[in-house]
């Protein structure tokens, strides 16, 4: 954790210097058009998770799925459309990971889902710090705000303080989801050091503006069927800066979804 946090202040000091602040959050059109991409995703997921066949993305008319994800493959797709989504300054990202757990179940996925508190220890270096600030069950659905600080490096790095309100749902036994939607996403300046503080709006450069994750799994052929999308939008790549921000904004999104997905994988096997 102290490394993660040293090398960020060292890397944010020389480097961001050299990457322009977006000047601004989203703007509202790009705002709008996450939302409508979001509710139309989000429709898609409904429907999937009331198919007794079709419960996981990827499955055929029989609920089967590839067979070498049985054999330990992890299977990453990027879904985010052929012809990019026009979003005015601003970029999205859409990804989906899926993997199988032989011998884990799906209250072992919901249970380590919930420990927020062991987060940094569970996905460390990224996560290093995670705190549950309050929970309420309404109608069976479990629902949750939780606070996270994030360190993510490629090129650049860069550290993040993040709200989520979080809801898990169990169908039954063997099948359960969650849908995790960020409230807030604050650029940390010199983490770790006497000078941290949190950037302004005006200030910040727009590497991560919002963020959606959605988890399903399913219990079945000896273990648990697990699936991961994330949704994110960031700013646009500056004429100029693609050497600096385009790794980041194009590459993290996948390098992030992959890295939790096989950190998850570890801790349910052990």
């Amino acid at each position: 954790m102290k490394r993660c946090l040293l090398i960020s202040a060292v890397s944010c000091s020389m480097m961001l210097g050299l990457v322009p602040a977006s000047g601004a959050q989203p703007q509202p059109a790009a705002n709008a058009k996450f939302d409508s991409y979001i509710d139309g995703m989000e429709s898609r997921l409904a429907r999937q998770h009331q198919s007794p066949n079709g419960f996981l993305a990827g499955t055929d008319t029989s609920g089967n799925i590839r067979n070498g994800l049985r054999g330990g493959e992890l299977i990453v797709e990027k879904l985010t459309p052929a012809d990019g989504v026009e979003l005015p300054g601003a970029m999205l990202h859409h990804w989906r990971g899926t993997t199988f757990v032989a011998g884990a179940r799906a209250a072992d996925a919901e249970r380590l889902m919930k420990d927020f508190n062991s987060y940094p220890q569970f996905f460390a270096p990224q996560v290093v710090q995670a705190h549950l600030i309050r929970e309420r069950d309404e109608d069976g659905v479990d629902h949750v705000s939780a606070s996270m600080r994030v360190c993510q490096k490629h090129v650049i790095t860069v550290v993040m303080d993040a709200a989520y309100d979080v809801t898990f749902n169990r169908l039954d036994q063997s099948h359960g989801y969650s849908l995790s939607r960020s409230t807030r996403i604050s650029e940390i300046e010199a983490p770790g050091t006497s000078k941290e503080r949190t950037l302004g709006a005006s200030e910040e450069h727009g590497f991560l503006w919002r963020l959606n994750t959605y988890w399903s799994w399913e219990e079945r052929d000896g273990g648990l069927y697990m699936q991961v999308e994330t949704v994110s939008l960031t700013r646009s790549i500056p004429v100029g800066l693609g050497w600096a921000i385009g790794p980041f904004v194009e590459s993290v999104p996948r390098e992030s979804l992959e890295f939790t997905l096989r950190s998850v994988c570890n801790v349910l096997r052990r």
